[in-house]
């Protein structure tokens, strides 16, 4: 980077008065952390229990042409041994979790225990539980397991090729008409996007830069390995205690198992670490299958290892960028490549490169644009969800093309940016107009002069400097028809509960949701109580993913909260003798604000400077004569007792819309963006 950079001023904002949101207080989650009284899923233990082992395939490609569970069974301290056989037709349902608006994927199913053949090392093929862990793991050595090699490819451009091994060749997958017809050639997800002339565009450039560039496989990496407890309690329910960022996996459950959905709970624990992972079911189902074989709790703690090698990863992506500039910098066309590996099996894989295929021309305005993606089935370990979800497998691409364009051009890579950043109004690749702010570059300069003069070099060492813009979508994809539902009552002391099933995967979504509650209803943080991630007794919020509990659980527990406020302020104004829009909640107390502000629309919450000039029946006071404000338990008494409503079940609804077009990509695809 060359040159000095000033900052622009950012636009101006308008906020309102804030005591609890954005402001540096103890999270509610802090003291059972610090202190390691938080039970995750694996301290979890039950009397009687048993332990819980899956048996996997030592390869990546292979018929299961003999297994024999009989020793295993027989051995002294084992309860059960589960193998294919004894599940007939149980699948794990591997479509987008907790979606509302659209059908499951045909074909995107796994099978729960291997049958027949497997197609990764590592796929589940038996289930183990006995009365110790050690038990477990000596039954899975008595295991007889007879495979016979099939062929196997690794490279998903290799397995686009017409002579590559089917990975499907046997037609487990279930796939059927067109999902058939991919599965034939290992395709599992297309996407293309034109936009504008590409010819044209690429005829009016001064030059045209051409790059490929390659992301690998990633793990996730968490501190908390996969981990749960399942039991059958006394109405026949089976219950999961797991580390999920998706308690809505009840019903991929109960479809496993054949049984209604009222009769599976979850229970989310506080997670530690999912970064999408934990999106996928990774213990629920086994465990289900032992409580129900056995009548006895059982426990699941994955080991290291066993996480590394049988959950799913970041997708691998060759990219190839192929882009006309002018000498100024600006681009004129891009066409973009995009192949992905999928792993055995699809999971969340054409979303993942739908996000991909959305974000690949990233923060950048581009009018003549060609997008064509393809995702490939390997014998590799199944990719699905991972933080940033595409996006950042696009971000590398686009933003490693960017630097060669200006290397090209000898220009300065920020100059290079300016020119072509996208700025509200703006539309992306896919025609989606930006409507909220776009500050890819007040963010660039302001980096690089919060970084101050450049390092210099010396004769043996040289001091490099670089930067990156990315572009995340937030919120899910606007054709799920998203909803997020949130309870928010107050108890007769003026203390507040919350009960929403948001799962706290260790980004603060429950602390936040307990700011936004006490913002509103005008109460210190430390009163307000909540009780999240039970799909039993929570209101679902969907799942912890896509940068969206806030944005979609926040503004459902502030519609929540605003009913139980409009109660509050109606009885604090009959007891203060003054009209609503006069009436304040703040710190614990309902008091009367000068004039009639009231805070109702702003959410804000007045400071104690606001209270000393007040209007009261239609009275001008003066300081000294000011009324104090009522406690708000005292409110909460009168109101309950005048039948005024104290809790409230709130919706809400994301953006809905249909969809893309499916020969252009064309048209909506995301709520908003961050840059």
């Amino acid at each position: 980077m060359s040159g000095r950079v000033t900052p622009k001023p950012l636009p101006p904002t308008s906020l309102p008065p804030l005591k609890q949101v954005g402001k540096p207080l103890r999270r509610v989650d802090a003291l059972g952390k610090a202190v390691g009284a938080t039970v995750y899923a694996g301290d979890f233990s039950m009397p009687n229990m048993l332990h819980a082992k899956v048996f996997r395939s030592p390869a990546p490609s292979a018929r299961i042409v003999r297994l024999d569970v009989s020793k295993a069974r027989a051995l002294p301290g084992v309860a059960c041994v589960l193998t294919g056989t004894d599940l007939p037709d149980a699948k794990l349902a591997t479509d987008m979790p907790g979606q509302t608006g659209r059908a499951a994927r045909k074909g995107s199913d796994a099978p729960v225990l291997a049958t027949d053949v497997v197609r990764f090392h590592g796929e589940p093929i038996a289930l183990i539980a006995a009365e110790t862990v050690e038990i477990a793991e000596q039954a899975m050595r008595l295991i007889d397991l007879g495979l016979e090699p099939l062929p196997a490819v690794f490279d998903p451009e290799e397995a686009l090729k017409p002579d590559a091994p089917r990975v499907y060749a046997d037609g487990a997958n279930s796939a059927s008409g067109d999902d058939a017809e991919l599965a034939d050639r290992n395709v599992v997800a297309r996407w293309t996007i034109r936009k504008g002339n590409l010819e044209r565009g690429m005829a009016e450039a001064d030059l045209v830069v051409e790059n490929t560039y390659r992301v690998p496989f990633v793990e996730h990496a968490y501190l908390e390995p996969e981990a749960g407890v399942g039991w059958i309690d006394e109405q026949g329910v089976i219950n999961l205690r797991i580390c999920t960022q998706v308690i809505e996996h009840f019903r991929s459950v109960a479809k496993a198992l054949g049984i209604p959905e009222n009769r599976v709970r979850v229970q989310g624990t506080m997670v530690g670490g999912g970064f999408g992972s934990k999106e996928d079911v990774t213990v629920e189902i086994f465990l289900a299958l032992l409580a129900r074989a056995t009548g006895r709790p059982v426990k699941l703690v994955y080991t290291r290892e066993e996480s590394f090698l049988a959950t799913s990863k970041r997708h691998p992506f060759t990219i190839t960028h192929r882009t006309g500039v002018k000498r100024t910098g600006r681009i004129t066309a891009a066409e973009i490549k995009m192949t992905a590996d999928s792993g055995a099996y699809p999971y969340l894989t054409p979303y993942v490169l739908l996000y991909a295929t959305g974000t690949a021309t990233g923060p950048y305005k581009i009018d003549n644009v060609h997008v064509d993606s393809v995702a490939a089935a390997t014998n590799q370990p199944f990719t699905s969800a991972f933080r940033g979800f595409g996006c950042p497998q696009a971000a590398f691409a686009y933003e490693s093309q960017m630097d060669e364009i200006a290397k090209a051009l000898w220009m300065d890579p920020l100059e290079v940016r300016r020119v072509n950043y996208l700025k509200t109004g703006d539309t992306t690749a896919t025609g989606q107009e930006i409507r909220s702010a776009a500050w890819s570059e007040e963010c660039a300069t302001r980096a690089l002069c919060a970084l101050g003069e450049r390092t210099p070099d010396t004769v043996m060492r040289k001091v490099g400097r670089g930067f990156a813009n990315y572009m995340q979508s937030y919120g899910r994809i606007t054709w799920f028809h998203d909803t997020s539902r949130a309870w928010v009552g107050m108890e007769l002391d003026g203390t507040v509960v919350v009960r929403c099933g948001v799962p706290d995967i260790g980004a603060g979504q429950s602390n936040s949701l307990c700011q936004i509650a006490a913002e509103v209803l005008g109460v210190p943080l430390e009163r307000v109580t909540i009780y999240s991630t039970d799909s039993a007794v929570t209101p679902l919020a969907g799942t912890s993913t896509a940068t969206r509990q806030l944005y979609m659980s926040g503004n459902a527990v502030m519609q929540a909260a605003g009913v139980v406020r409009a109660s509050l302020v109606k009885q604090a104004a009959e007891m203060l003798g003054c009209a609503p829009e006069s009436v304040d909640l703040a710190d614990g107390e309902a008091f009367v604000v000068r004039g009639s502000l009231g805070s109702l629309s702003s959410l804000g919450s007045l400071g104690d400077e606001d209270r000393s000039e007040s209007v009261a029946g239609g009275q001008n006071h003066h300081a000294g004569d000011a009324p104090q404000g009522i406690p708000l338990a005292e409110v909460a008494a009168k109101a309950a007792a005048a039948g005024l409503p104290l809790a409230n079940l709130a919706q809400f609804n994301a953006p809905f819309t249909d969809g893309i077009d499916p020969e252009t990509g064309q048209g909506d695809i995301w709520p908003d963006f961050t840059f």
